[in-house]
């Protein structure tokens, strides 16, 4: 697959979501993802309302998190969380599942408790992070089935805080499981250019990482 540029960008999303972070930080992240034509800036919900007044205009949306890092908040927790988010001005929202839930095969609790975020979301695209180094492979393909039922538009591999991060294995399982009715977005350790495209190559649709700078100059280099 031959990748220019600009479609590289269009399809990561650049993310800020240290809990130390900074409002000059994230005065940084939004003029970076304006300069490099970024898809989204990930953000903690506390920095929603300034990100979106930053990039009003700029053509690159707002996405914030759920549930997270964790995934253990109630349904109604993450569903009020969302409503939040999108009052604030979150175009996108990346929402992390129950994952002890999943594993212990209790499927309806979380196919409605993402099915709660995807209704308080209210039409917008939601991605559902499977926190994919817990699970087995039986597991991840059940999560990627739940979140299609509950209307989700996206998995995720990782939040990027757990013990380990998206794998080109996991992708490949994702993008089967989803095929054509929804994407995938490879999470968490994402570093170098390499790692991106090996991503892409096993079916993501969407990168987030927080070396989207770095990555997007590799590329620059390359040419």
């Amino acid at each position: 697959m031959l990748l220019t540029r600009k479609d590289l960008a269009s399809m990561i999303d650049h993310s800020l979501l240290r809990p130390n972070a900074t409002l000059r930080e994230l005065e940084k992240l939004c003029e970076e993802a304006a300069e490099y034509g970024f898809k989204a800036v990930c953000v903690n919900p506390i920095h929603v309302e300034a990100a979106s007044s930053l990039l009003r205009g700029k053509g690159v949306f707002v996405c914030s998190v759920v549930g997270f890092p964790l995934g253990t908040h109630s349904a109604e927790i993450k569903a009020a969380e969302a409503r939040e988010v999108v009052r604030l001005g979150a175009q996108e929202i990346d929402m992390v599942i129950h994952v002890g839930a999943l594993k212990e095969g209790r499927h309806g609790q979380v196919r409605d408790e993402i099915r709660a975020v995807v209704e308080a979301s209210e039409g917008r695209p939601v991605k559902v992070i499977l926190e994919t180094c817990y699970l087995t492979d039986e597991e991840k393909i059940r999560g990627c089935e739940l979140a299609l039922e509950a209307g989700a538009s996206f998995v995720k591999t990782s939040t990027g805080f757990a013990a380990g991060g998206a794998k080109v294995e996991d992708v490949r399982l994702m993008r089967r499981v989803v095929g054509s009715r929804g994407g995938v977005k490879a999470a968490g350790g994402i570093r170098t250019l390499e790692d991106a495209l090996k991503m892409i190559e096993a079916g993501a649709s969407r990168l987030g990482t927080s070396s989207s700078v770095a990555i997007l100059r590799e590329m620059i280099r390359s040419e």
